[in-house]
């Protein structure tokens, strides 16, 4: 059951962030964790995001969604599906089965790794990388990294959150790449 509004057709971005609930101090004291799950489990919800989603892209010309390991993963490919373009997986260092390319970032705690299939992309292909959120940016960033090392052209990244104090979201835009996202938060 959600607490959200019952007219989720007057703002659909205020409608989205309404489901999204914060978990203070986790992982770590002093970071608030955005928590798409309550938004993802509610039906209404997750078809209003998907549909904010596909309802951007709907007009231009894609080949291919990107979705970065985790959440990615959970909104890409029905994002995907609705446009009718392929999905491809970047993941964390160890989870693709075949020949891959890896490019290493920062993040909010440290640092990580991910990894695409060598032939995920064609050179040329249009792609918009999507995940839950931008806190730093590194993950994203290299993800526009790998894709662009193997031909593909990044049209711009999606998330559903972002988090601008981080710094995130400067980075990525200083970078060339823009960005669609649907609802914000102050702090970490």
């Amino acid at each position: 059951m959600s607490n959200a509004p019952a007219n989720a057709s007057v703002d659909p971005a205020q409608f989205v962030n309404s489901l999204i609930r914060t978990v203070p101090d986790w992982p770590q004291p002093g970071v608030q964790f955005r928590d798409i799950t309550p938004l993802i489990g509610d039906p209404k919800g997750l078809r209003v995001l998907i549909d904010l989603l596909v309802e951007r892209y709907v007009g231009m010309k894609l080949d291919r969604i990107a979705g970065l390991d985790a959440r990615g993963f959970i909104i890409g490919p029905i994002v995907a599906y609705e446009l009718n373009v392929g999905f491809v997986p970047i993941r964390k260092i160890g989870k693709l089965p075949y020949k891959t390319v890896s490019e290493t970032y920062k993040l909010e705690y440290g640092e990580s790794t991910v990894e695409i299939h060598e032939d995920a992309v064609s050179q040329g292909e249009r792609v918009v990388i999507v995940d839950d959120l931008i806190a730093t940016g590194g993950t994203m960033l290299a993800g526009k990294r790998l894709l662009e090392r193997l031909g593909a052209t990044v049209v711009e990244g999606a998330a559903i959150i972002d988090l601008p104090e981080l710094g995130g979201s400067k980075l990525l835009t200083e970078s060339g790449l823009p960005l669609y996202t649907i609802t914000s938060f102050g702090g970490h």
